[in-house]
């Protein structure tokens, strides 16, 4: 795996800093419930007001299908198709993805989104890739939900051969003689592989073939046992190289800013002030970037991002 020149997608990890993303799309109580489509032609506004608040990154989701099981009715629109809507709209602020279901989709698919992305939004992609949380979506792809760790793997080494400079083509089959596939547009600088979820992968696994590892939020003790792992996973399989800890953590941000903050699934409810004081302890405890996933309320969106942007310590 190829050590990446610093961009805005490399800095979101780095070693003594913490960096903040957010994650899209931002709904509206009546868009949550299903009750009416999500209006993205409003989240590119938001999204440009984020770059220009200063945050790290945008966070996409890869959410295929919708059933009535799921905990959220919203339509996401396809991966590639947004982040190349807010390739056009933005112009610092790194894109995510969080992550690209890598055992629903082919590697070689993945591959040219991807350095699709990169064409439009040179040194601002990082491709997120998991597994999928959702057993029903294999039945509805043709897969088995049960192989999902083999695939992953196999998937991840076909997909990181693709991204290689210069790209490495496997086929699933070889024709006699062989057929000299290439992969265009080539990418100008390697494109960041990062393990979001665990993906049934050990945490030797991931620190040897991703730049970092993303994972949920925790209550801070059992989140420190997660990083202590990762350090020492780190150590084991890729001595003497940096790898990155990320979180994704759910906020409910009050109207009082000095609010105290209260647990809540995944995340908190919680003022700006007290934010601010869990996000410094996270950074001292060796988190390098937090994905916010802020959940719908009565204030406007517009509001929260500008206050959240008021982090200055957190976005430069």
């Amino acid at each position: 795996m190829h050590e990446s020149p610093l961009t805005p997608a490399t800095a979101l990890f780095q070693p003594g800093r913490l960096s903040i993303g957010l994650g899209l799309p931002w709904v509206e109580a009546a868009e949550y419930k299903g009750e009416r489509e999500v209006d993205f032609r409003r989240q590119l506004e938001l999204a440009a007001q984020a770059e220009a608040a200063g945050f790290a990154a945008l966070w996409v989701r890869d959410v295929p299908l919708n059933h009535p099981g799921y905990p959220e009715s919203i339509g996401h629109l396809d991966p590639w198709v947004w982040l190349g809507a807010l390739a056009a709209h933005t112009h610092r602020i790194a894109l995510v993805t969080g992550a690209i279901v890598l055992t629903l989709r082919h590697p070689l698919h993945v591959a040219k989104g991807a350095t699709s992305v990169a064409a439009l939004a040179p040194g601002r992609f990082m491709l997120g890739l998991g597994s999928g949380d959702r057993p029903p979506e294999y039945l509805a792809f043709g897969r088995d939900a049960a192989r999902r760790r083999e695939d992953f793997r196999a998937r991840w080494e076909q997909l990181a051969a693709a991204l290689e400079l210069p790209a490495r083509v496997l086929p699933d089959r070889l024709d006699d003689p062989p057929i000299d596939f290439s992969l265009r547009p080539r990418a100008a600088m390697p494109i960041p592989m990062l393990a979001v979820g665990s993906a049934g992968q050990s945490l030797d696994w991931i620190a040897r073939h991703a730049i970092g590892w993303m994972t949920y939020h925790r209550e801070p003790e059992v989140q420190q046992g997660r990083h202590r792992f990762w350090r020492q996973a780190v150590e084991r399989a890729a001595p003497g190289r940096f790898r990155g800890f990320g979180v994704a953590m759910r906020v409910e941000l009050l109207d009082r800013s000095d609010a105290p903050a209260e647990p809540i699934e995944l995340g908190y409810r919680t003022g700006l002030r007290a934010l601010g004081d869990i996000l410094s302890r996270m950074r001292e405890a060796g988190t390098h970037h937090v994905s916010l996933n802020l959940s719908a309320g009565r204030r406007p969106w517009a509001e929260l991002i500008e206050e959240l942007g008021s982090l200055g310590e957190f976005t430069p």
